[in-house]
This record gives C-alpha cells, sequence and structure tokens, in this order.
C-alpha cells in the first residue's frame, strides 16, 4: 500500500487542545461527516462550542477523492466521541449520512458508499498511524461507542439513535484485513 500523503489544516484553536504523549494513544474511531462536503465538515470544525474555546472535531478528514488532511495533531485531545477522547483518534470520512435530517425518524438509513479511493487511504493512513503511535491496537465506529438515543426530531415519542457513523455501508472486512487492529464490540463509554 502506498504511503499516504497527510496535508496539514490545523483548526484555528488547535493549541486550546489538551496535549498527551503519543504512547496514550491506544483506540481509533472511525466516523464519517454526516456533511455534504468537506468544505462543510471544516466550518462545523471549527465552530467554538466549549468553554475551553474549543470545538468538536476529528483529527483527521478524509474526502471521497481520498485526499486526507490533519486538523488536529494526534498528540492533542480532539472532541470527536463521547468518553473516549483522552486516548483516541477521530478518523472523520466525508459522507451524507443522515444530512440534513440526522434525528428525522424516516431519515434513519445511510445509502452514501464510500468510495475506494477513500478507502484506500483510510488503510495507508492507520498503516501510518500504527508506526507513530506504540500503543494503537484498537479500531471502532463512533456508533459502536456512542451508544446514546434521543427523542426523533419529527416526533418525540420514538427514538433514534444519535450516532449511526460509519454506518452500514462502512466495509469494516476490507479495512481491518491486515491492519493489525482489533475491532472493539459496543460499549459503554468510559471514565
Amino acid at each position: 500500500m502506498p504511503e499516504s500523503i497527510v496535508r496539514d489544516h490545523f483548526l484555528p484553536y488547535v493549541e486550546r487542545l489538551p496535549e498527551r504523549p503519543a504512547a496514550a494513544v491506544e483506540l481509533v474511531v472511525i466516523h464519517c461527516t454526516e456533511l455534504p462536503d468537506l468544505a462543510t465538515a471544516r466550518e462545523y470544525g471549527e465552530r467554538i462550542v466549549h468553554d475551553s474555546g474549543t470545538g468538536n472535531c476529528g483529527h483527521y478528514y478524509i474526502d471521497r477523492d481520498g485526499a486526507i488532511w490533519r486538523y488536529v495533531p494526534g498528540t492533542r485531545v480532539a472532541h470527536h466521541v463521547r468518553g473516549f477522547n483522552p486516548h483516541s483518534i477521530g478518523i472523520e470520512l466525508v459522507n451524507r449520512g443522515r444530512y440534513p435530517d440526522w434525528w428525522h425518524a424516516g431519515n434513519q438509513t445511510m445509502t452514501e458508499p464510500y468510495p475506494a479511493a477513500q478507502i484506500d487511504a483510510l488503510r495507508a493512513l492507520l498503516a501510518r498511524l500504527r508506526g507513530e503511535f506504540p500503543q494503537l491496537r484498537d479500531i471502532a465506529g463512533h456508533e459502536d461507542l456512542d451508544l446514546a438515543r434521543l427523542p426523533a426530531s419529527d416526533d418525540p415519542s420514538r427514538e433514534v439513535p444519535r450516532k449511526l457513523d460509519p454506518g452500514p455501508l462502512f466495509p469494516w472486512a476490507e479495512v481491518l484485513a491486515g491492519s493489525g487492529l482489533n475491532r472493539l464490540p459496543p460499549r459503554p463509554a468510559r471514565g
């Protein structure tokens, strides 16, 4: 597999995110942006939503054409999955997911496939990360770690998953093959 080219485009608040040693990283979490494109994902990532002057974002973003962007260095803690941020790296794949009606009860099926170029880039990035982070052994989907449910936007008497990414069309077998990573089963967040 060819070496992945990573382009740095750090978020404006990256220096406000807590630092950590490379040895603290044990887990990579796969997300999809659930947004139409990379530009919109960047806009969401730049939004300040925490008292610390930071926002919600992954470390890496992979566009549909396989371009890889690093928004946050792996030695900083990004806000990408509740309860698992201190020891994980978040990788966001550009994909519409359930956009724009994420919590509408009738819009809980993710239908956009992941292009081969995007999956190839992800596999190359995972190989690179295994070399950079000596304790990186596990991988999970966002949906495996954030099991919260909330009232549907169109019918509060029904509940829908807060997170479904990367979703049923994500090719887990292909991504895991030769990765050396262990996929974690769904479980509640730890401290």
